[in-house]
């Protein structure tokens, strides 16, 4: 054999032996990705094609999260606390008034005719001050412009002054006309009266006068008009 012959044979054993070696190193490889010397790994789809490796997401920047240049922080600002609310006192009770007279400017008088006594009046007079008042004697009437106080009929007159609390009652009655027909002189008809008080002297009126309303027709009166002191109650002012 010659020298040439030799060379040849061992340049084909040496190329048979390298892709021999090639060979095996695609066969050893199980995920069937194929290796190169100068790129990535590049893995086999299902479909053969190559893929790319997923692109990775930015992080946050620090705007986004609150903590930019502008020194927010993302919380709540805080305010002062409020004042706490004063809750005032609450108000004195009024002291009561010290007593004094019944009169017009503290008390408030009405006139009712009655049907029993016949041709009687009643006179209510009620304590609107704060502090208790005394009614003192009997009413001085006044119907129409008539001039005379009418008189008082003596055996009424109670054992103690009459006293008011407030929004109490006192009475007294009024005999407007005879019930004997008409045998007492001088009767009208009147259609207003002034009710007068007295003090404690029962030297005079006291205060002011009080102005009940009458009935719209009036009330017939004469001769024989006269009052009963003040009582306590009602039934004492209407026995009469």
């Amino acid at each position: 054999m010659s020298v040439r012959t030799s060379r040849v044979r061992l340049a084909v054993a040496a190329g048979v032996a390298l892709a021999a070696l090639s060979l095996t190193a695609c066969t050893d490889n199980d995920s069937g990705d194929i290796a190169t010397a100068t790129g990535p790994t590049l893995k086999a789809a299902s479909s053969g094609a190559p893929t790319a490796p997923a692109p990775t997401a930015p992080a946050p920047s620090a705007a986004a999260s609150g903590d930019g240049a502008s020194g927010d922080t993302g919380k709540a600002p805080t305010t002062a606390p409020k004042a706490p609310t004063r809750i005032p006192a609450p108000p004195k009770p009024a002291k009561p008034a010290e007593p004094g007279t019944c009169e017009g400017g503290n008390t408030k008088t009405t006139a009712a005719p009655l049907n029993r006594p016949v041709n009687h009046m009643l006179l209510t007079v009620t304590n609107t001050g704060t502090g208790a008042c005394f009614l003192y004697g009997y009413p001085a009437v006044r119907f129409g412009e008539a001039q005379a106080v009418p008189p008082v009929i003596d055996d009424s007159k109670p054992q103690a002054v009459v006293t008011l609390q407030p929004g109490e009652s006192g009475y007294a009655s009024v005999n407007l006309s005879s019930t004997d027909g008409g045998n007492a002189g001088h009767g009208y008809t009147a259609t207003s009266l002034t009710v007068y008080f007295s003090g404690p002297a029962m030297s005079g009126s006291v205060g002011t006068g009080a102005h009940p309303a009458l009935p719209a027709k009036g009330v017939y009166v004469d001769d024989s008009l006269k009052v009963t002191y003040w009582q306590q109650s009602m039934d004492d002012a209407t026995s009469w």
